[in-house]
Protein backbone atom coordinates (compact mmCIF):
# COMPACT_ATOMS: atom_id res chain seq x y z
CA UNK A 1 0.00 0.00 0.00
CA UNK A 2 2.78 2.43 0.96
CA UNK A 3 4.71 1.85 -2.26
CA UNK A 4 1.56 2.29 -4.38
CA UNK A 5 0.76 5.55 -2.60
CA UNK A 6 4.25 6.91 -3.25
CA UNK A 7 4.05 5.92 -6.91
CA UNK A 8 0.75 7.79 -7.31
CA UNK A 9 2.36 10.92 -5.83
CA UNK A 10 5.28 10.67 -8.24
CA UNK A 11 2.92 10.12 -11.21
CA UNK A 12 0.90 13.25 -10.36
CA UNK A 13 4.10 15.20 -9.92
CA UNK A 14 5.38 14.02 -13.30
CA UNK A 15 2.12 15.10 -14.90
CA UNK A 16 2.57 18.64 -13.57
CA UNK A 17 6.12 18.79 -14.97
CA UNK A 18 4.92 17.65 -18.39
CA UNK A 19 2.24 20.37 -18.34
CA UNK A 20 4.91 23.01 -17.68
CA UNK A 21 7.02 21.54 -20.49
CA UNK A 22 4.08 21.79 -22.89
CA UNK A 23 3.29 25.40 -21.93
CA UNK A 24 6.90 26.61 -22.22
CA UNK A 25 7.61 24.86 -25.52
CA UNK A 26 4.56 26.21 -27.40
CA UNK A 27 6.36 29.42 -28.40
CA UNK A 28 9.51 27.77 -29.57
CA UNK A 29 11.72 24.75 -29.06
CA UNK A 30 14.74 25.77 -31.12
CA UNK A 31 18.32 25.94 -29.91
CA UNK A 32 18.06 29.55 -28.75
CA UNK A 33 15.23 28.54 -26.40
CA UNK A 34 17.08 25.38 -25.32
CA UNK A 35 20.45 27.09 -24.69
CA UNK A 36 19.47 30.64 -23.59
CA UNK A 37 15.66 30.75 -23.05
CA UNK A 38 15.67 33.47 -25.73
CA UNK A 39 17.38 35.79 -23.18
CA UNK A 40 13.99 36.63 -21.68
CA UNK A 41 13.99 35.22 -18.11
CA UNK A 42 12.92 37.31 -15.09
CA UNK A 43 15.65 37.58 -12.44
CA UNK A 44 13.38 36.83 -9.48
CA UNK A 45 12.07 33.64 -11.13
CA UNK A 46 15.64 32.54 -11.88
CA UNK A 47 16.70 33.30 -8.29
CA UNK A 48 14.14 30.86 -6.91
CA UNK A 49 14.98 28.28 -9.58
CA UNK A 50 18.70 28.58 -8.76
CA UNK A 51 18.06 27.57 -5.16
CA UNK A 52 16.56 24.31 -6.41
CA UNK A 53 19.47 23.74 -8.77
CA UNK A 54 22.04 24.26 -6.01
CA UNK A 55 20.24 22.36 -3.24
CA UNK A 56 19.72 18.84 -4.50
CA UNK A 57 18.20 15.68 -3.08
CA UNK A 58 21.66 14.99 -1.67
CA UNK A 59 21.46 18.15 0.45
CA UNK A 60 18.02 17.06 1.62
CA UNK A 61 19.39 13.76 2.93
CA UNK A 62 23.11 14.26 3.57
CA UNK A 63 23.10 17.61 5.41
CA UNK A 64 20.72 16.49 8.22
CA UNK A 65 22.63 13.20 8.43
CA UNK A 66 26.08 14.79 8.79
CA UNK A 67 25.04 16.40 12.09
CA UNK A 68 25.67 13.14 13.94
CA UNK A 69 29.40 13.11 13.13
CA UNK A 70 30.19 16.76 12.37
CA UNK A 71 27.62 18.68 14.44
CA UNK A 72 26.50 21.89 12.70
CA UNK A 73 30.00 22.82 11.53
CA UNK A 74 28.80 22.70 7.91
CA UNK A 75 27.48 26.24 8.53
CA UNK A 76 31.09 27.46 8.45
CA UNK A 77 31.23 26.43 4.80
CA UNK A 78 27.78 27.92 4.17
CA UNK A 79 28.99 31.31 5.44
CA UNK A 80 31.82 31.11 2.93
CA UNK A 81 29.28 30.37 0.19
CA UNK A 82 27.82 33.89 0.41
CA UNK A 83 31.14 35.63 -0.13
CA UNK A 84 31.71 33.34 -3.11
CA UNK A 85 28.41 34.55 -4.57
CA UNK A 86 29.56 38.16 -4.23
CA UNK A 87 32.66 37.33 -6.31
CA UNK A 88 30.43 35.72 -8.94
CA UNK A 89 28.07 38.69 -9.06
CA UNK A 90 30.66 41.44 -9.28
CA UNK A 91 33.69 39.80 -10.92
CA UNK A 92 32.56 36.94 -13.16
CA UNK A 93 29.10 38.04 -14.33
CA UNK A 94 30.33 41.38 -15.77
CA UNK A 95 32.90 39.41 -17.77
CA UNK A 96 30.34 36.92 -19.13
CA UNK A 97 27.87 39.63 -20.11
CA UNK A 98 30.54 41.80 -21.74
CA UNK A 99 31.56 38.87 -23.95
CA UNK A 100 27.90 37.88 -24.65
CA UNK A 101 28.64 34.18 -24.03
CA UNK A 102 26.34 31.20 -24.63
CA UNK A 103 28.63 29.02 -22.52
CA UNK A 104 31.05 30.54 -20.05
CA UNK A 105 34.06 28.58 -21.36
CA UNK A 106 34.09 30.78 -24.45
CA UNK A 107 36.09 33.22 -22.28
CA UNK A 108 39.01 30.78 -22.20
CA UNK A 109 39.24 30.78 -26.00
CA UNK A 110 39.37 34.56 -26.15
CA UNK A 111 41.92 34.81 -23.32
CA UNK A 112 44.22 31.83 -23.97
CA UNK A 113 43.27 29.98 -27.15
CA UNK A 114 41.26 27.08 -28.52
CA UNK A 115 42.98 24.24 -26.63
CA UNK A 116 42.42 26.04 -23.33
CA UNK A 117 38.78 26.52 -24.29
CA UNK A 118 38.32 22.82 -25.03
CA UNK A 119 40.19 21.86 -21.84
CA UNK A 120 37.86 23.95 -19.69
CA UNK A 121 34.78 22.51 -21.39
CA UNK A 122 35.96 18.91 -20.99
CA UNK A 123 36.77 19.43 -17.30
CA UNK A 124 33.27 20.83 -16.79
CA UNK A 125 31.68 17.90 -18.61
CA UNK A 126 33.60 15.40 -16.46
CA UNK A 127 32.94 17.25 -13.20
CA UNK A 128 29.26 17.86 -13.78
CA UNK A 129 28.21 14.50 -15.15
CA UNK A 130 29.82 12.61 -12.25
CA UNK A 131 28.61 15.08 -9.60
CA UNK A 132 25.06 15.23 -10.96
CA UNK A 133 24.90 11.45 -11.28
CA UNK A 134 26.05 11.10 -7.65
CA UNK A 135 23.27 13.43 -6.51
CA UNK A 136 20.65 11.56 -8.49
CA UNK A 137 21.92 8.17 -7.33
CA UNK A 138 20.93 8.87 -3.74
CA UNK A 139 17.33 9.64 -4.67
CA UNK A 140 17.15 6.63 -6.97
CA UNK A 141 18.42 4.44 -4.13
CA UNK A 142 15.79 5.80 -1.70
CA UNK A 143 12.96 5.26 -4.21
CA UNK A 144 14.28 1.78 -4.92
CA UNK A 145 14.25 0.93 -1.19
CA UNK A 146 10.84 2.44 -0.43
CA UNK A 147 8.95 1.54 -3.60
CA UNK A 148 10.45 -0.64 -6.27
CA UNK A 149 12.11 -3.36 -4.18
CA UNK A 150 8.66 -4.43 -2.97
CA UNK A 151 7.67 -5.08 -6.58
CA UNK A 152 10.90 -6.84 -7.50
CA UNK A 153 11.93 -4.16 -10.01
CA UNK A 154 15.73 -4.04 -10.56
CA UNK A 155 17.67 -0.89 -9.67
CA UNK A 156 18.75 -0.41 -13.28
CA UNK A 157 15.11 -0.11 -14.39
CA UNK A 158 14.45 2.45 -11.65
CA UNK A 159 17.39 4.56 -12.81
CA UNK A 160 16.37 4.36 -16.47
CA UNK A 161 12.82 5.38 -15.53
CA UNK A 162 13.98 8.45 -13.58
CA UNK A 163 16.30 9.63 -16.37
CA UNK A 164 13.56 9.03 -18.93
CA UNK A 165 11.13 11.21 -16.97
CA UNK A 166 13.67 14.06 -16.80
CA UNK A 167 14.45 13.71 -20.51
CA UNK A 168 10.78 13.79 -21.48
CA UNK A 169 10.01 17.17 -19.95
CA UNK A 170 13.36 18.81 -20.77
CA UNK A 171 14.17 17.69 -24.33
CA UNK A 172 12.08 20.25 -26.24
CA UNK A 173 12.88 23.67 -24.78
CA UNK A 174 15.74 22.89 -22.41
CA UNK A 175 16.65 25.77 -20.10
CA UNK A 176 13.43 27.65 -20.97
CA UNK A 177 11.43 24.79 -19.44
CA UNK A 178 13.93 24.05 -16.68
CA UNK A 179 13.72 27.55 -15.18
CA UNK A 180 9.99 27.11 -14.55
CA UNK A 181 10.11 23.45 -13.44
CA UNK A 182 12.96 24.29 -11.05
CA UNK A 183 10.98 27.28 -9.75
CA UNK A 184 8.11 24.95 -8.87
CA UNK A 185 10.42 22.29 -7.45
CA UNK A 186 12.20 24.82 -5.22
CA UNK A 187 8.88 25.94 -3.74
CA UNK A 188 7.90 22.31 -3.16
CA UNK A 189 11.04 21.13 -1.43
CA UNK A 190 11.30 24.23 0.78
CA UNK A 191 7.68 23.70 1.84
CA UNK A 192 8.52 20.05 2.47
CA UNK A 193 11.51 20.97 4.64
CA UNK A 194 9.42 23.27 6.84
CA UNK A 195 6.63 20.68 7.15
CA UNK A 196 9.03 17.89 8.19
CA UNK A 197 10.67 20.10 10.83
CA UNK A 198 7.20 20.95 12.14
CA UNK A 199 6.12 17.30 12.18
CA UNK A 200 9.21 16.12 14.06
CA UNK A 201 8.83 18.95 16.58
CA UNK A 202 5.16 18.04 17.06
CA UNK A 203 6.02 14.40 17.79
CA UNK A 204 8.54 15.62 20.36
CA UNK A 205 5.76 17.74 21.93
CA UNK A 206 7.79 20.88 21.25
CA UNK A 207 6.40 24.33 20.56
CA UNK A 208 8.53 26.85 18.65
CA UNK A 209 10.32 27.98 21.81
CA UNK A 210 10.99 24.40 22.90
CA UNK A 211 12.35 23.53 19.45
CA UNK A 212 14.78 26.46 19.44
CA UNK A 213 15.91 25.67 23.00
CA UNK A 214 16.39 21.95 22.25
CA UNK A 215 18.52 22.70 19.19
CA UNK A 216 20.59 25.29 21.06
CA UNK A 217 21.20 23.00 24.05
CA UNK A 218 22.11 19.95 21.98
CA UNK A 219 25.80 18.90 22.00
CA UNK A 220 25.40 18.69 18.21
CA UNK A 221 24.67 22.42 17.89
CA UNK A 222 28.37 23.33 17.69
CA UNK A 223 29.03 25.46 14.60
CA UNK A 224 32.52 26.93 14.93
CA UNK A 225 35.75 24.94 15.22
CA UNK A 226 38.83 27.09 15.92
CA UNK A 227 40.91 24.86 18.17
CA UNK A 228 41.98 22.03 15.85
CA UNK A 229 44.11 23.01 12.84
CA UNK A 230 44.51 19.38 11.81
CA UNK A 231 40.75 18.85 11.50
CA UNK A 232 38.99 19.19 8.18
CA UNK A 233 36.29 21.07 10.14
CA UNK A 234 38.55 23.96 11.17
CA UNK A 235 36.75 27.27 10.62
CA UNK A 236 39.29 28.81 8.25
CA UNK A 237 39.50 25.66 6.13
CA UNK A 238 35.72 25.42 5.92
CA UNK A 239 35.05 29.13 5.31
CA UNK A 240 37.57 29.65 2.53
CA UNK A 241 36.83 26.26 1.00
CA UNK A 242 33.13 27.17 0.95
CA UNK A 243 33.93 30.48 -0.71
CA UNK A 244 36.07 28.95 -3.45
CA UNK A 245 33.81 25.91 -3.91
CA UNK A 246 30.99 28.36 -4.65
CA UNK A 247 33.15 30.27 -7.12
CA UNK A 248 34.08 27.13 -9.06
CA UNK A 249 30.91 25.02 -8.64
CA UNK A 250 28.64 27.97 -9.48
CA UNK A 251 30.62 30.76 -11.12
CA UNK A 252 32.77 28.47 -13.29
CA UNK A 253 30.00 25.91 -13.88
CA UNK A 254 27.88 26.09 -17.02
CA UNK A 255 25.01 24.32 -15.26
CA UNK A 256 24.74 27.03 -12.61
CA UNK A 257 25.53 30.00 -14.85
CA UNK A 258 23.30 29.01 -17.76
CA UNK A 259 20.22 30.25 -15.93
CA UNK A 260 21.93 33.53 -15.13
CA UNK A 261 22.83 34.06 -18.78
CA UNK A 262 19.15 33.81 -19.77
CA UNK A 263 18.51 37.12 -17.97
CA UNK A 264 18.55 40.09 -20.33
CA UNK A 265 20.66 42.57 -18.31
CA UNK A 266 23.75 42.33 -16.10
CA UNK A 267 22.13 44.35 -13.31
CA UNK A 268 19.21 41.91 -13.04
CA UNK A 269 21.56 38.92 -13.18
CA UNK A 270 23.52 40.38 -10.23
CA UNK A 271 20.28 40.85 -8.28
CA UNK A 272 19.53 37.18 -8.94
CA UNK A 273 22.92 35.91 -7.67
CA UNK A 274 22.96 38.01 -4.50
CA UNK A 275 19.33 37.09 -3.72
CA UNK A 276 19.73 33.33 -3.86
CA UNK A 277 23.15 33.66 -2.20
CA UNK A 278 21.46 35.27 0.82
CA UNK A 279 18.89 32.46 0.94
CA UNK A 280 21.48 29.72 1.45
CA UNK A 281 22.35 30.40 5.10
CA UNK A 282 18.80 30.11 6.56
CA UNK A 283 17.91 27.14 4.32
CA UNK A 284 21.00 25.13 5.28
CA UNK A 285 20.60 26.08 8.93
CA UNK A 286 17.10 24.62 8.79
CA UNK A 287 18.46 21.39 7.25
CA UNK A 288 21.02 21.11 10.05
CA UNK A 289 18.38 21.91 12.68
CA UNK A 290 16.31 19.05 11.28
CA UNK A 291 19.34 16.79 11.77
CA UNK A 292 19.58 17.79 15.45
CA UNK A 293 15.84 17.17 15.94
CA UNK A 294 16.10 13.73 14.33
CA UNK A 295 18.87 12.75 16.78
CA UNK A 296 16.78 13.98 19.73
CA UNK A 297 13.76 12.07 18.39
CA UNK A 298 15.82 8.89 18.07
CA UNK A 299 17.18 9.22 21.63
CA UNK A 300 13.75 9.79 23.15
CA UNK A 301 12.22 6.82 21.33
CA UNK A 302 15.08 4.37 21.68
CA UNK A 303 15.72 4.26 17.93
CA UNK A 304 19.06 2.88 16.77
CA UNK A 305 20.24 5.16 13.98
CA UNK A 306 21.57 3.56 10.79
CA UNK A 307 25.34 3.38 10.38
CA UNK A 308 25.26 5.32 7.11
CA UNK A 309 24.48 8.96 7.90
CA UNK A 310 22.62 9.51 4.61
CA UNK A 311 20.04 6.92 5.72
CA UNK A 312 19.02 8.67 8.97
CA UNK A 313 16.26 10.89 7.55
CA UNK A 314 14.87 8.27 5.08
CA UNK A 315 14.70 5.58 7.79
CA UNK A 316 13.02 7.78 10.41
CA UNK A 317 10.62 9.29 7.85
CA UNK A 318 9.58 5.89 6.45
CA UNK A 319 9.42 3.85 9.68
CA UNK A 320 8.56 6.19 12.56
CA UNK A 321 6.78 9.34 11.35
CA UNK A 322 3.79 7.86 9.53
CA UNK A 323 2.60 7.84 5.88
CA UNK A 324 1.81 11.56 5.85
CA UNK A 325 5.37 12.61 6.64
CA UNK A 326 6.71 9.93 4.31
CA UNK A 327 4.70 11.31 1.39
CA UNK A 328 5.92 14.82 2.18
CA UNK A 329 9.49 13.53 2.31
CA UNK A 330 9.18 11.76 -1.05
CA UNK A 331 7.82 14.90 -2.74
CA UNK A 332 10.67 16.91 -1.23
CA UNK A 333 13.56 14.72 -2.31
CA UNK A 334 12.09 14.08 -5.76
CA UNK A 335 11.61 17.83 -6.28
CA UNK A 336 15.12 18.58 -5.04
CA UNK A 337 16.67 15.79 -7.12
CA UNK A 338 14.85 16.64 -10.33
CA UNK A 339 15.64 20.37 -10.01
CA UNK A 340 19.38 19.69 -10.02
CA UNK A 341 19.42 16.72 -12.43
CA UNK A 342 17.30 18.35 -15.16
CA UNK A 343 19.44 21.48 -15.04
CA UNK A 344 22.64 19.42 -15.23
CA UNK A 345 21.36 17.39 -18.18
CA UNK A 346 20.46 20.58 -20.07
CA UNK A 347 23.79 22.27 -19.26
CA UNK A 348 25.81 19.23 -20.31
CA UNK A 349 23.91 19.07 -23.59
CA UNK A 350 24.46 22.80 -24.14
CA UNK A 351 28.18 22.65 -23.34
CA UNK A 352 28.80 19.60 -25.55
CA UNK A 353 26.91 21.12 -28.48
CA UNK A 354 28.39 24.62 -28.22
CA UNK A 355 31.87 23.97 -26.80
CA UNK A 356 32.76 20.61 -28.34
CA UNK A 357 30.68 20.59 -31.56
CA UNK A 358 30.92 24.38 -32.13
CA UNK A 359 27.16 24.77 -32.53
CA UNK A 360 25.59 28.25 -32.52
CA UNK A 361 22.55 29.24 -30.49
CA UNK A 362 21.18 31.08 -33.53
CA UNK A 363 21.62 29.21 -36.82
CA UNK A 364 22.20 31.10 -40.07
CA UNK A 365 19.53 29.26 -42.10
CA UNK A 366 16.37 27.21 -41.46
CA UNK A 367 18.08 24.13 -42.87
CA UNK A 368 21.00 24.56 -40.49
CA UNK A 369 18.57 25.10 -37.60
CA UNK A 370 16.85 21.78 -38.34
CA UNK A 371 20.19 20.00 -38.54
CA UNK A 372 21.43 21.56 -35.29
CA UNK A 373 18.22 20.73 -33.43
CA UNK A 374 18.48 17.10 -34.58
CA UNK A 375 22.11 16.94 -33.42
CA UNK A 376 21.22 18.53 -30.08
CA UNK A 377 18.49 15.94 -29.46
CA UNK A 378 20.91 13.09 -30.21
CA UNK A 379 23.44 14.58 -27.77
CA UNK A 380 20.69 14.97 -25.16
CA UNK A 381 19.86 11.26 -25.44
CA UNK A 382 23.54 10.29 -25.38
CA UNK A 383 24.22 12.20 -22.17
CA UNK A 384 21.11 10.67 -20.60
CA UNK A 385 22.54 7.21 -21.32
CA UNK A 386 25.89 8.20 -19.76
CA UNK A 387 23.98 9.40 -16.68
CA UNK A 388 22.47 5.93 -16.27
CA UNK A 389 25.86 4.21 -16.61
CA UNK A 390 27.59 6.46 -14.05
CA UNK A 391 24.77 6.04 -11.51
CA UNK A 392 25.12 2.27 -11.80
CA UNK A 393 28.90 2.56 -11.26
CA UNK A 394 28.33 4.73 -8.15
CA UNK A 395 25.84 2.16 -6.86
CA UNK A 396 28.49 -0.53 -7.21
CA UNK A 397 31.13 1.58 -5.38
CA UNK A 398 28.90 3.12 -2.67
CA UNK A 399 29.62 6.00 -0.25
CA UNK A 400 28.66 6.79 3.35
CA UNK A 401 28.18 10.48 2.58
CA UNK A 402 27.47 11.45 -1.00
CA UNK A 403 27.78 15.20 -0.40
CA UNK A 404 31.29 14.77 1.06
CA UNK A 405 32.25 12.66 -1.95
CA UNK A 406 30.92 15.31 -4.36
CA UNK A 407 32.90 18.12 -2.73
CA UNK A 408 36.00 15.94 -2.71
CA UNK A 409 35.62 15.21 -6.40
CA UNK A 410 35.10 18.93 -7.04
CA UNK A 411 38.45 19.67 -5.40
CA UNK A 412 40.15 17.57 -8.08
CA UNK A 413 38.12 18.36 -11.19
CA UNK A 414 37.24 22.04 -10.64
CA UNK A 415 40.73 22.99 -9.45
CA UNK A 416 42.12 23.41 -12.98
CA UNK A 417 39.13 25.62 -13.88
CA UNK A 418 39.82 27.78 -10.82
CA UNK A 419 43.46 28.11 -11.85
CA UNK A 420 42.61 28.93 -15.47
CA UNK A 421 40.12 31.68 -14.62
CA UNK A 422 42.18 33.24 -11.82
CA UNK A 423 45.25 33.31 -14.05
CA UNK A 424 43.25 34.77 -16.91
CA UNK A 425 41.65 37.48 -14.80
CA UNK A 426 44.57 38.51 -12.62
CA UNK A 427 47.63 38.19 -14.84
CA UNK A 428 48.66 39.80 -18.10
CA UNK A 429 50.67 36.82 -19.26
CA UNK A 430 49.50 34.52 -22.05
CA UNK A 431 50.46 30.85 -21.65
CA UNK A 432 51.39 28.66 -24.59
CA UNK A 433 47.95 27.33 -25.49
CA UNK A 434 49.37 24.04 -26.77
CA UNK A 435 50.53 22.94 -23.29
CA UNK A 436 47.51 24.08 -21.23
CA UNK A 437 45.76 20.64 -21.36
CA UNK A 438 48.86 18.99 -19.89
CA UNK A 439 48.98 21.48 -17.01
CA UNK A 440 45.29 20.85 -16.28
CA UNK A 441 45.86 17.07 -16.14
CA UNK A 442 49.09 17.16 -14.10
CA UNK A 443 47.72 19.50 -11.39
CA UNK A 444 45.11 17.05 -9.96
CA UNK A 445 47.70 14.23 -10.06
CA UNK A 446 50.13 16.33 -8.00
CA UNK A 447 47.30 17.18 -5.59
CA UNK A 448 46.62 13.49 -4.99
CA UNK A 449 50.31 12.91 -4.24
CA UNK A 450 50.37 15.88 -1.84
CA UNK A 451 47.24 14.63 -0.06
CA UNK A 452 48.75 11.17 0.48
CA UNK A 453 52.11 12.57 1.66
CA UNK A 454 50.52 14.97 4.16
CA UNK A 455 48.52 12.14 5.66
CA UNK A 456 51.44 9.73 5.93
CA UNK A 457 54.16 12.16 7.01
CA UNK A 458 52.29 14.63 9.20
CA UNK A 459 48.95 12.88 9.93
CA UNK A 460 47.30 15.93 8.36
CA UNK A 461 43.89 15.39 6.78
CA UNK A 462 43.67 17.54 3.68
CA UNK A 463 40.07 18.73 3.33
CA UNK A 464 38.36 20.91 0.82
CA UNK A 465 41.38 23.25 0.80
CA UNK A 466 42.67 20.80 -1.80
CA UNK A 467 40.69 22.88 -4.29
CA UNK A 468 42.87 25.92 -3.53
CA UNK A 469 46.06 23.88 -3.80
CA UNK A 470 44.87 22.50 -7.15
CA UNK A 471 44.11 25.97 -8.47
CA UNK A 472 47.49 27.26 -7.26
CA UNK A 473 49.39 24.43 -8.95
CA UNK A 474 47.44 25.04 -12.17
CA UNK A 475 48.26 28.74 -12.03
CA UNK A 476 51.94 28.00 -11.41
CA UNK A 477 51.96 25.60 -14.36
CA UNK A 478 50.37 28.24 -16.60
CA UNK A 479 53.05 30.72 -15.56
CA UNK A 480 55.81 28.23 -16.38
CA UNK A 481 54.48 27.66 -19.90
CA UNK A 482 53.82 31.35 -20.51
CA UNK A 483 55.20 33.03 -23.56
CA UNK A 484 57.76 35.73 -22.84
CA UNK A 485 57.47 39.52 -22.96
CA UNK A 486 56.70 39.77 -26.64
CA UNK A 487 53.30 38.19 -26.04
CA UNK A 488 52.34 40.08 -22.91
CA UNK A 489 48.75 41.28 -23.10
CA UNK A 490 48.22 45.00 -23.31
Amino acid sequence: MQSSFILVIIAIYFGVLMLISYLTSRKGSGNDAFFRANKSSKWYVVAIAMIGTSISGVTFVSVPGMVRNLDMSYMQMVLGFFFGYLVIAYVLLPLYYRLNLTTIYGYLEQRFGRKSYKTGAWFFLLSKIVGAAARLYLVAFILQTLVFDTWGIPFVITVIGIILVIWLYSHKSGIKTIIWTDWLQTILFLTTLVLIVWQVSTRLNFNIGDTIAAIGNSPHSRIFVFDDWGSTQNFFKQFFSGMFITIVMTGLDQDQMQKNLTIRTLKDAQKNVVSYGLAFAPINFLFLSLGVLLIIFAEQNGIVLPEVSDNILPVIASEYLGPGVLSIFIVGIVAAAFSSADSALTALTTSFCVDILDMKALSQTKEQEKKDVKTRRIVHIGISVVFVLIILIIEAIGSDSIITAIYKLASYTYGPLLGLYCFGLYSKVKPNDMYVPYVAIVAPILCFIIEMMMKQLYNYQVGYELLLINGLITGLGLWIISIRKKNLLT
